[in-house]
């Protein structure tokens, strides 16, 4: 079997994501600084700023994801994401040049990157099906996560450096470009979607029904989602008012702003590189539940942090790393059961339903967040963030995982053991 780092079309997908990811890193950190240097965002519209980004998920998230199953061909849909993302991003610093950017602006640029994001998220698990073989997608799918971990780690350094040269609107610049390689990569790649028998239309909303009934009636995916929407809803509450906590509360300079992403980047891509193999070693469930536990870690620390500049780096970066690790871990496993799980037929609207539920919170988390920091302060805001987080860990401990996983470990040490004789 061919390694996956010698086919060249799953090189392309990876390298297409990796150049796409680098450049959205540099908008998460120039977006928020250009609302809130330049524009003198409030804590409510940051929130609506941080929520406009996945709000799509939840008005558009369902009808796409049946459109990706009904789709015979989903690469062109992706290159056409790209383009319309990157053209979107170009007019943030066409604005600011003219004199016309405003925090609406911004918002609804987000909107519109926003549901491209929606897009492209629920085509490619469909997509990746015809790049890669069943038997290399777990493999796959950590290696995709290493590219948003890869560029957590760079991209809030090059975020920074590209601020101060440039300024944060022009800094978009190069999102806009990056958008751009990435359709040029996508369009590159030669495997051969299957020809897929075109299947009868029905009522869309049959349609997407199918997809969240298949999900729900799932315990194991049902519990896995709504995980990730528990940990994602008060991740997002937590980064509406992040720039603002960093800069007023904890007086960090606009250059380590980002120390955060970079942490739980450093800490994701080890995530990526030990996922396939632990899960091997203990199986998928029993990692998943490892996971869970260190969710509410960065959290806590970002809550209760206080003192010099570089003691909140250590602690922030540290926590963040160790997180990064779990998630992406989590994410691994996750994925590779939603495939494995899904009929091929209904992996699309399964994707979209994960997507609508955990990525839809994100939008919602932003509002809350943009309310408590209101309401209540940033750093009590905070200390709310973390005691969402924790509720995370019994959705997975209260599920079917508890017995998969004493299934699961039985079964990988008695092959081990074969595999030692």
């Amino acid at each position: 079997m061919i390694p996956l780092r010698r086919q060249r079309d799953y090189r392309l997908l990876w390298s297409a994501r990796a150049v796409t990811e680098a450049g959205s890193e540099v908008s998460r950190l120039a977006v928020p600084l250009t609302a809130v240097t330049l524009l003198a965002a409030s804590p409510i519209e940051m929130g609506v700023l941080t929520a406009a980004a996945s709000l799509p998920f939840l008005f558009v998230g369902l009808p796409i994801g049946a459109w990706a199953d009904r789709a015979r061909r989903r690469r062109p849909v992706l290159v056409m994401c790209e383009i319309v993302s990157g053209t979107a991003v170009l007019t943030v610093p066409v604005a600011w040049l003219l004199g016309l950017l405003t925090v609406h602006w911004l918002i609804g640029v987000a909107l519109v990157v926003g549901t491209c994001t929606v897009t492209f998220r629920n085509f490619t698990m469909p997509h990746l099906t015809s790049v890669v073989g069943e038997s290399q997608r777990t493999e796959a799918i950590a290696g995709m996560q290493s590219v948003f971990s890869i560029a957590q780690l760079g991209g809030p350094g090059l975020a920074g450096l590209l601020v101060s040269v440039l300024s944060a609107p022009l800094a978009l610049l190069v999102n806009a470009v990056t958008f751009v390689v990435s359709a040029l990569c996508l369009r590159s790649i030669r495997a051969v979607e299957p020809e897929r028998p075109l299947a009868p239309r029905r009522a869309l909303r049959r349609e997407i029904a199918e997809g969240m009934s298949a999900l729900v009636r799932h315990r194991v995916l049902r519990a896995l989602a709504l995980a990730g929407m528990t940990v994602n809803l008060f991740a997002a509450a937590q980064l509406a008012v992040y720039v603002l906590y960093a800069i007023h509360v904890l007086g960090l300079p606009g250059g380590l702003v980002g120390i955060s992403m970079m942490g739980f980047g450093a800490g994701g891509l080890v995530g990526a590189f030990v996922a396939p193999t632990v899960a091997r070693r203990y199986g998928g469930p029993r990692v998943l539940l490892a996971s869970v536990l260190f969710f509410p870690l960065g959290f806590l620390a970002m809550a209760a942090v206080s003192g010099p500049v570089w003691w909140c780096v250590l602690v922030i970066g540290t926590a963040e790393a160790v997180v990064g690790v779990a998630v992406v871990c989590f994410s691994v496993c996750s994925g590779a059961e939603s495939l494995r799980e899904t009929p091929p037929a209904l992996i699309g609207r399964v994707n979209a339903s994960i997507n609508f539920l955990t990525q839809g919170a994100l939008g919602v988390g932003g509002l809350i967040g943009g309310v408590a920091g209101e309401l209540l302060g940033l750093r009590p805001a905070m200390w709310v963030c973390f005691a969402g987080a924790l509720l995370t860990i019994p959705c997975l401990w209260l599920s079917p995982l508890i017995r998969q996983a004493r299934g699961d470990g039985d079964a990988a040490e008695a092959e081990l053991e074969a595999a030692a004789r």
